[in-house]
């Protein structure tokens, strides 16, 4: 069996490069990508010239265009740069099976088995390098045996342009130790003067079975550990890998943790760390094309009879229910429409797509004539089997007509109308506070409630913020009260209702303190909720709550 091998691919201007292939129109000359950090715009990526210029990642913006007059720049875009990384794992695909991503701007490639296809590792490499400066992209790689040692390779090992140090530079070192590195400099005095840094960094391929002798000469931060980890290691004198070599597990577990010890057994490959692909999406999609253009309506449903059934049956094969669904319509001139349904359950069924698809027909314009129909499933979710009660039950599923299907159904039309996200239902709630008793979900979300149970006493069909009603602030109702400008007679009362707050919330509309709430029929008719304020953090005072029906 072939020693594994292990490809990292980094790209260290990823975002800046994205945004030049995508902007032709950009200025040459330095360019960088900024983002926010605490309030203030700092470089986050940035071109060659940029680079050559003096700028430096992680530097503010001001300071970039002091130094350099004719910088332009460009928002940091994570969202669009995240979708272009995954564009380039499925490129990587041609070189290996095995391909991930490694966030926010690098690859990870287990290439065992594969580099011959290629006329061997260093073919393979130049290939990479080749095809990347066609796409206008900056690549660093490293290749060993172990994964952590290729990451190692490829952003530490001096590459021109890499932008880190062999790890013997004076701002690796702690600061209580740089005062005196001036010491150290022996060879001023006739000392013998040290190797070049370039005979001591390890290359970017690393030999089958030489990993330790090639990740040995690199800091300590190619082991993928934390700052505070690093700033430890060289607090200490351990400034690259090859001074942990030496130095007890047991010591460096207890001081930087577990964490620490277990980077460099994976650097080492004592601890296995394998390559997990990402997976391929699921997609379900199906299309017909027309050998003559349509545009009637009776037409398209026919597409829809012919489509469907495919589509569904796609998804019952992968026990998968499409919550939403998309049509494409191919115009003969060239152009498209594009219209989509949603759905109140995930479904499988053909019978309930198909009235929603026809709803949307209105709002089609086949111009010319439509020569091609799409359907797509855009978001779908698991479908599990269920165990019915009885023979009643397992027929009325038989007939698309179970539990709950008329209310789905409805929910559906109305939510291809209005939309899925106009629709709520109520839940209930784990609280004695009026307002809170219930909990608002997206109707098309969330299963209907079973375990309603009847308040104490009964509650208004409408409720609204606490308004001040024109009272004097005793806890006694009186014969007549004002309220939203008008006088009201009491008919009759029903009360008191005592209600207290959540002592462990601070509530700003409880601060009143405790309620006694009473049900009121004014002269008018009108069944009102008013409550009655003791007094807490604020002061004591009337207020109506809601209305009866």
């Amino acid at each position: 069996m072939p020693a594994k091998r292990h490809l990292s691919l980094w790209f260290p201007r990823l975002a800046a490069e994205r945004l030049l292939r995508l902007d032709r129109g950009l200025p040459a000359g330095p360019f960088v990508v900024v983002e926010d950090q605490r309030g203030a715009q700092v470089i986050a990526s940035m071109n060659a010239e940029a680079q050559a210029a003096g700028l430096s990642l992680g530097q503010p913006l001001r300071d970039g265009r002091a130094m350099c007059p004719g910088l332009t720049s460009r928002p940091a875009n994570p969202v669009a740069e995240a979708a272009f990384l995954t564009t380039l794992r499925r490129w990587a695909g041609r070189f290996s099976p095995w391909v991930s991503e490694e966030a926010p701007d690098g690859l990870i490639l287990d290439i065992t088995g594969c580099a011959h296809l290629f006329g061997g590792e260093d073919e393979l490499a130049a290939e990479i390098d080749r095809e990347c400066t066609t796409l206008g992209l900056t690549v660093r790689l490293g290749l060993a045996d172990t994964l952590g040692a290729a990451w190692a390779l490829a952003r530490f090992a001096n590459v021109a342009g890499s932008g880190h140090r062999s790890g013997d530079a004076i701002d690796q070192e702690a600061r209580a130790t740089r005062s005196r590195a001036v010491k150290r400099k022996h060879w001023t005095r006739g000392g013998t003067a040290p190797k070049p840094a370039t005979q001591s960094v390890a290359p970017r391929i690393a030999p089958v079975g030489q990993t330790r002798q090639a990740i040995g000469p690199l800091p300590v931060a190619a082991l993928r550990l934390e700052t505070e980890t690093v700033e430890g290691l060289t607090r200490l004198g351990l400034r690259r890998i090859d001074d942990l070599f030496g130095t007890p597990r047991a010591g460096l577990a207890r001081r930087f943790g577990r964490h620490m010890v277990r980077r460099l057994d994976q650097a080492l490959g004592v601890e296995p760390e394998p390559v997990s692909p990402a997976r391929p999406p699921v997609r379900f999609a199906v299309r017909m094309g027309l050998p003559d253009p349509i545009g009637l309506e009776e037409d398209l449903l026919a597409c829809f009879d012919r489509l469907l059934p495919e589509l569904c049956d796609r998804l019952t094969r992968a026990g998968r229910g499409a919550r939403r669904v998309r049509v494409e319509f191919s115009r003969t001139d060239h152009t498209m429409q594009a219209v989509e349904i949603g759905l109140a359950r995930p479904t499988a069924d053909p019978h309930r797509m198909r009235p929603l698809l026809g709803m949307k027909l209105s709002d089609v314009d086949a111009g010319f004539g439509i020569d091609a129909v799409r359907l797509v499933v855009t978001s779908h979710e698991p479908v599990h089997a269920t165990q019915h009660r009885g023979h009643l039950e397992a027929g009325a599923t038989v007939s698309n007509r179970g539990p709950g299907a008329a209310l789905d159904d409805l929910l559906g039309r109305i939510g291809t109308r209005l939309g899925l996200e106009a629709m709520v239902r109520l839940h209930p709630a784990e609280s004695h506070i009026p307002e809170k008793g219930a909990t608002v979900l997206a109707a098309a979300f969330s299963q209907p409630a079973t375990n309603w149970q009847a308040p104490a006493r009964e509650r208004p069909l409408r409720m609204w913020p606490p308004e001040p009603v024109m009272i004097p602030d005793l806890p006694h109702l009186p014969e007549t009260f004002r309220w939203r400008g008008r006088d009201h007679g009491v008919a009759s009362a029903f009360g008191p209702e005592r209600l207290a707050p959540e002592w462990w919330l601070d509530d700003p509309a409880w601060r009143t303190g405790q309620r006694d709430y009473w049900v009121v029929t004014t002269t008018r008719g009108e069944r009102l909720w008013l409550y009655f304020a003791h007094g807490a953090a604020q002061s004591a005072g009337w207020f109506c709550h809601g209305a009866f029906a």
